[in-house]
């Protein structure tokens, strides 16, 4: 009985017990305490990051144990293959000039595209004002006679002294030759752009190189002016010469590491080479740079007939309207209708046609050529084969602004060798324009 009792007793108590455990667990409560933390340093992240930026990448500063980041520097600059130096006072010269040259464009652009503005705004005007004065002319003509034939032919006088006044200051600027000077010059301050980020990126440039750079500028504004009055190049010359935009050419030595590593050998340059650049030279003279100095002074020609006719026909028509009404002939009239229609006839042509523009775009092509034959005598002369430009790259550049590929321009040399005279030699060395 008792065994009983004592194992239903130990039976209720392993039934019972894993409640009663888990109602009288208690879990205590934990308070946090002071907890050790490593102990941060003095500066900031921020200011630490600083220090490091300041430090590390940019200079070649020795540092000493006792530095706080000594170990962090040390540890980086045996990672890394060496520091880059500060900029050369060179380098930040032609950075200058570079800016200079940049603002040069952006004003030659923004110039170019109002003068080009300025030639269409005065070709429409002057038209409208000659057409209304010459039918106010011819409405005066079939009124009977009133106070209203005299208030049009004093209204038709003063529109064609507008319009000769007009043609005048037109034939004196030739707004469309301005535009084509001003987008010649921002074309060719965006190719001295280019030359010096260039010379930047092949690093070390010397001072020779900053005043070659400054000489290019200036000879660009001398020939490219861009106010009107005092030094506004002349729109109608009397010889038609190649335009000048860059410095006198001289004889200055060149590294050898200059555009293509180390030289060798002589720098490109052979017999046949020399030979091959002294007829092409020949042929840019003779041929290229002669006939667009041709086809420029018939155009200037044309251009100074045109230049003389417009005013003086709008002139006459004038004078053909003031007369109007005070004689018996018919001849005012006449004079006054045709004149004035030739006068915009003659303006359109002139102007709209862009005359002035044809002019400049034959005078800019004969100084690339005129530049190209300088630039090839310029090697030729040099005895000293490494003081001259790379003979592979300058044989490079000359066919590619020829438009020519390296074989052309060898298969091109060869014929002008071959030829007897090279005054009959038909062929122009420039395929491009």
């Amino acid at each position: 009985m008792g065994t009983n009792m004592l194992s239903s007793k130990c039976s209720s108590f392993s039934y019972f017990s894993p409640r009663r455990i888990a109602v009288s667990i208690d879990v205590p409560k934990i308070k946090v305490k002071n907890i050790s933390t490593a102990r941060l340093p003095n500066r900031s992240l921020v200011a630490e990051l600083d220090y490091l930026h300041k430090y590390i990448p940019t200079t070649t500063t020795t540092h000493t144990k006792e530095d706080p980041y000594y170990s962090k520097i040390n540890t980086n600059d045996s990672t890394t293959s060496g520091t880059s130096t500060p900029n050369s006072m060179e380098e930040v010269k032609l950075h200058l000039i570079m800016d200079v040259v940049a603002d040069r464009i952006e004003m030659h652009k923004n110039i170019g595209a109002q003068r080009d503005n300025w030639n269409r705004l005065l070709v429409t005007s002057v038209n409208m004002i000659t057409l209304s004065a010459s039918a106010m002319v011819g409405l005066a003509a079939a009124s009977p006679s009133g106070a209203h034939i005299v208030a049009l032919k004093v209204s038709s006088t003063i529109l064609y002294m507008a319009a000769t006044g007009l043609i005048l200051v037109m034939n004196k600027i030739q707004p469309s030759q301005l535009a084509e000077e001003q987008r010649n010059a921002a074309r060719l301050f965006k190719q001295l752009h280019g030359e010096l980020r260039t010379r930047l990126s092949l690093g070390n440039p010397s001072e020779n190189d900053v005043e070659e750079a400054m000489e290019k500028v200036l000879a660009l504004d001398g020939a490219y002016p861009l106010p009107l009055l005092g030094s506004m190049l002349e729109k109608l010359p009397r010889t038609v010469e190649p335009a000048v935009w860059w410095p006198r050419q001289k004889q200055r030595s060149r590294r050898k590491e200059e555009l293509g590593g180390k030289l060798k050998g002589k720098n490109g340059w052979d017999a046949r080479s020399e030979a091959e650049m002294r007829k092409i030279g020949m042929i840019l003279r003779k041929k290229d740079m002669a006939e667009y100095l041709r086809l420029g002074k018939q155009v200037l020609n044309f251009n100074k007939v045109l230049a003389v006719s417009g005013p003086l026909l709008s002139g006459l028509a004038a004078l053909g309207s003031c007369f109007l009404g005070s004689v018996s002939s018919s001849w005012p009239v006449m004079v006054g209708v045709i004149g004035g229609a030739l006068a915009s006839v003659v303006n359109t042509l002139e102007h709209g046609g862009q005359v002035g523009m044809v002019f400049e775009m034959y005078r800019a092509n004969s100084g690339f050529f005129k530049l190209m034959e300088e630039s090839i005598e310029l090697n030729i002369a040099e005895e000293d084969p490494h003081k001259r430009e790379n003979g592979e790259l300058f044989e490079i550049k000359v066919a590619l602004q020829l438009g020519r590929s390296l074989s052309e321009l060898r298969q091109f040399a060869a014929a002008v060798s071959s030829s007897h005279e090279e005054r009959d030699f038909e062929e122009f060395a420039s395929k491009l324009f």
